[in-house]
């Protein structure tokens, strides 16, 4: 199979996988790097290295499907490969069985790469993206290989799911000088349909999502410069770009899950530029601002429905081990005081935000 391919980097050195239940990076330093899955799902976390002969290149991206598999994809000169790792437990023998998926050919100038762990747990997505047009494959949880799933006019990047059947996938894609957060049907031949659209030529791009609740963290410069905002899949209400939320260049990774219908009360955490850690809730006017674990893993996190966020961190003393904070309560609002009458006019009301427009779902 054939796509116009590439180039290759990782996205995030440690990913978690749908169901919360195993994670996978590239372990190791140097030239002797191996991919290393944790098991999370129990009463302390766990390692298993998953070596091979060859140690693995500083580039392979990894993705932990939720069998325990780990997926892995490597550039091997001009072709993408990619295969699934798993421990054997074999006795004697190699520790790790390894089972190719196959490939896709790669041309210069187009950038591949894994899309986050699909819904289901066991499918896997990638994405190659020249500048004129991107290709969606699914790597993994389909029969004869690589197959091609969608065509999509532009060059495409991030990639989040927007609901929990793996079928909506929302990417940002560069068309005519503008970047603009698109949702493509999976279930309907790859069409594709605008998902953000703040102003006509702002770059409106999605960060995050919570398909429990409907929340999106965007980042736009429709405010005149690239901030951090706000809103709910499928609302007519308008984006905003809450003060609070003034951080440079801060990423949210993790979102609380579990609050259908109520996207004001999820917790969000933000890796802030310093490194710290930052947890806000749209409901707040403000980011708690804590110290992240020694030792934090690429900026990775998960949180409980019940709103405790788990940090994975490795240190020599803890090569395997998972912090937990809690997002703290919001204070009390203020006492309200009645203003005085005024007997001037009012001042004129401040600029509204634009609204999120055309969004799929919009029945929700």
């Amino acid at each position: 199979m054939t796509v116009c391919a590439i180039e290759m980097t990782t996205t995030a050195p440690f990913t978690i996988s749908a169901d919360g239940s195993y994670a996978a990076r590239l372990a190791g330093d140097g030239e002797a790097r191996y991919a290393e899955r944790w098991t999370l799902a129990g009463p302390e976390p766990y390692a298993v290295p998953l070596p091979l002969a060859q140690p693995e290149e500083a580039d392979s991206e990894l993705l932990p499907l939720a069998d325990g598999r780990v997926l892995i994809h490597r550039r091997v000169a001009d072709r993408h490969a990619f295969a699934l790792l798993y421990p054997t437990g074999a006795a004697a023998g190699p520790r790790t069985g390894e089972l190719q998926l196959g490939g896709v050919d790669a041309e210069e100038g187009v950038r591949v790469f894994l899309l986050p762990p699909a819904p289901d747990g066991c499918g896997a997505f990638a994405v190659a993206a020249s500048d004129t047009v991107t290709t969606l494959w699914q790597v993994a949880g389909c029969a004869f290989g690589p197959q091609r799933v969608a065509r999509i006019p532009g060059r495409c990047s991030g990639g989040v799911w927007l609901d929990r059947t793996g079928r909506l996938l929302a990417l940002d894609r560069e068309l005519e000088g503008t970047a603009k957060a698109v949702a493509v049907d999976l279930g309907g031949d790859g069409r594709v349909t605008p998902l953000l659209q703040i102003t006509e030529d702002s770059d409106d791009r999605l960060l995050l999502a919570d398909p429990d609740s409907g929340l999106l963290l965007i980042r736009s410069d429709a405010p005149g410069e690239p901030r951090l905002g706000w809103g709910v899949l499928g609302s007519s209400r308008p984006v905003r770009f809450p003060e609070c939320l003034r951080l440079g260049e801060a990423l949210p990774f993790a979102v609380q899950p579990g609050q259908a219908l109520m996207p004001e009360t999820c917790g969000v955490a933000l890796r802030l530029p310093e490194g710290d850690i930052g947890l806000w809730r749209p409901a707040d006017r403000h980011v708690f601002r804590l110290a992240a674990p020694a030792g934090w893993l690429g900026g990775a996190g998960l949180w409980s429905p019940q709103g405790r966020l788990h940090l994975p961190y490795a240190i020599p003393e803890v090569p395997c081990g998972i912090a937990g904070m809690a997002l703290p309560a919001s204070p009390p609002p203020p006492v309200h005081v009645e203003p005085p009458v005024r007997r001037d006019p009012p001042p004129p009301p401040s600029p509204r935000p634009v609204p999120l427009q055309q969004a799929p779902l919009a029945g929700r």
